[in-house]
């Protein structure tokens, strides 16, 4: 899933499958390898009688004899025929490549519920392969999105015949998927009609035009958001269940490995994930949890890639998304760095070169030329993400309402904030403030529209420049020199609102000297959930609380010499998202009926130091 840059990088993530877990493009070799053979329509069972539907591509010996090797295997809600030149290659290097249809899906029987059956599956699966004659005793899994999130949810069942894992692009139930930090994408609902019933709705599920056109007509009706999947066309079970868990709770638990499972977690991982994947969130959770509960020995064989890349480029790399260049370097044969990690891991071969050290990551060049990026190693993430900046929110008379009159980012100590006396004793504490009418569509309709900018998204500034008494925008001073900005930004906001919730979003760009805009982070956040995402805390009308915007997604570029960072703070207010209405109530069954309009004030003052920690190095 594709991570909220900013909403207009956002809406195009959500509406090409970038965002979420649509199937990947398949590798597009220049000629097809054919050296394997083939297994159609092969039943696994499964503990309960349900038979999940497998296609086995099998590699040819020169004579003639079945193979007996190390088996990979993806479990896939998108049909198997979707990773067919997947199949195709690893069998034709040497291994036997199941792809598998999870239940209710493709020719699998049982019923599909989104995430929950995967991880007693994916042990069965495991566990029938290791068992079959074309098998050496070694199983492997592979695949991203959907097929990294099932590698996860099968590790923690501790299949004995599991012996490596290379997540992609995880996306992590209850955190990132189906809502991102609780507050509901409608997005959902797109994907579960791509996921209803056993067959494809490919062509469907790609109107993009259809689906933004819907989302757009659904945001200015002020259609509740629980009843989206009825106003679009497709009624969804699925839907509706993850309704009823609107935080991260014993449902999705279920699905995800616990503090003690990570503890006994002891294969050799490679997560991959990318600074524009929308489900960078979930991959770095993932290890970032299993490396604070994993011994030394468990955590010298988890290793971590961070590419430039999109969603579906953490399997099919691409050399640009939504308008950002990367350069040739990002464009990592990812086929054949699985095919050496699984010969390092399961047969004789050894460690891929390309592994130089347990963490890489890509530092995208100065501009927007496409000039090569360079590939950076390191012994672990903590190290690289360490020790940022502070830079304080800082405006004049409260002036930070637009771009062109904005706050500052400014390096200085919190105690240069104070407040200010007035003649007759009382003090004004220092903020900034802005309006969020949930009943104004204008930048649904004028910002976003049915148009997902596709190829401009991430460079696009419409949303920013629109930014008016609805949100803040801050900028820092034109950078001396050329810096590297290389670490996990985040931002502390000091809030109070006269409602009692509200959505907030920030986002950080670059802003080069001719110009140029670069989207670079992101983070949403529904103010009830500021102390947990798993137990509501409405706020009182007035009352100064504390909002942290850290999820930890990483940002690796060098900014050019007389950049500035841009911060924006607003409202979510978009097509792309379930809209909080400010009553405090169940925002699923909110119309404009509930609607409260919410002043937002932004506080920096020594009290309440609102920052933004920025890896400038």
């Amino acid at each position: 899933m594709k991570r909220p840059l900013c909403v207009a990088v956002l809406s195009v993530c959500l509406t090409t499958g970038v965002f979420g877990q649509s199937p990947t493009p398949a590798p597009s070799p220049a000629q097809s390898p054919v050296d394997y053979d083939l297994r159609w329509g092969v039943k696994i069972p499964m503990h309960d009688n349900v038979e999940l539907n497998a296609t086995v591509y099998l590699p040819k010996k020169p004579d003639g004899a079945p193979p007996k090797t190390p088996v990979i295997f993806t479990l896939t809600p998108y049909i198997s025929d979707t990773y067919h030149a997947r199949g195709a290659y690893f069998a034709s290097h040497g291994y036997v490549f199941a792809l598998v249809d999870v239940r209710g899906r493709g020719n699998s029987s049982g019923e599909f519920e989104a995430f929950a059956n995967e991880p007693r599956d994916g042990h069965d699966v495991v566990e029938w392969l290791a068992n079959q004659p074309f098998c050496d005793g070694k199983v492997a899994m592979w695949g991203g999105s959907y097929a990294g999130f099932d590698q996860w949810a099968t590790a923690k069942e501790f299949p004995p015949h599991l012996t490596t894992i290379v997540p992609a692009a995880a996306a992590h139930p209850g955190l990132d998927y189906p809502s991102y930090n609780n507050i509901g994408m409608t997005y959902d609902v797109q994907w579960f009609t791509l996921t209803s019933g056993h067959t494809a709705q490919d062509n469907l599920f790609g109107d993009q035009k259809f689906w933004r056109t819907k989302f757009l007509d659904a945001y200015n009706r002020h259609i509740p958001f629980k009843s989206l999947d009825s106003f679009v066309g497709n009624p969804s079970v699925i839907f509706q269940r993850i309704l009823n868990h609107p935080t991260a709770d014993a449902y999705y638990d279920a699905m995800l490995p616990g503090r003690e499972q990570f503890q006994k977690i002891a294969l050799p991982i490679l997560t991959i994930t990318g600074q524009y994947d929308g489900d960078e969130l979930g991959a770095l959770t993932y290890y970032r949890d299993h490396l604070a509960n994993a011994p030394p020995e468990q955590r010298a064989k988890h290793f971590l890639i961070i590419g430039p890349w999109d969603h579906a480029g953490t399997r099919t790399p691409t050399d640009q998304v939504a308008g950002v260049k990367f350069g040739p370097a990002a464009m990592l044969d990812l086929n054949d760095l699985h095919r050496h990690w699984y010969d390092w891991t399961m047969k004789t071969g050894p460690k891929p070169g390309f592994l130089k050290n347990q963490v890489a990551y890509y530092l995208l060049a100065p501009g927007n030329s496409g000039a090569n990026g360079e590939w950076k190693y390191a012994d672990n993430l903590e190290t690289v993400v360490a020790n940022p900046k502070a830079f304080y929110l800082e405006s004049t008379n409260g002036d930070a309402n637009g771009v062109f009159h904005s706050g500052t980012l400014v390096e200085t100590t919190a105690s240069s904030h104070s407040a200010v006396h007035r003649g007759d004793g009382t003090a004004s504490i220092p903020a900034d403030q802005f309006t969020y009418d949930p009943l104004d569509t204008s930048r649904g309709e004028n910002v976003e529209g049915i148009d997902p900018k596709e190829k401009t998204a991430a460079i696009d500034q419409t949303f920013a420049l629109s930014i008016g008494k609805d949100g803040v925008v801050y900028h820092t001073d034109p950078l001396p020199n050329e810096t590297p900005l290389i670490g996990c930004p985040a931002v502390t906001l000091w809030l109070s609102i006269d409602t009692p919730d509200v959505d907030l979003e920030c986002d950080l760009y670059e802003i080069q000297p001719d110009g140029t805009s670069i989207a670079l982070w992101g983070d949403v956040r529904r103010l009830r959930y500021r102390e947990s995402l798993r137990q509501a805390k409405l706020v009182k009308p007035g009352e100064i609380v504390r909002c942290n915007f850290s999820p930890g997604l990483f940002v690796g570029r060098r900014l050019l010499k007389g950049s500035r960072l841009r911060l924006v703070v607003t409202a979510v207010n978009s097509i792309s998202w379930q809209k909080n209405y400010c009553s405090g109530g169940i925002i699923a069954d909110e119309t404009a009926k509930e609607a409260h309009t919410c002043h937002v004030q932004v506080y920096h003052d020594a009290e309440h130091p609102s920052t933004i920690q920025l890896p400038l190095r």
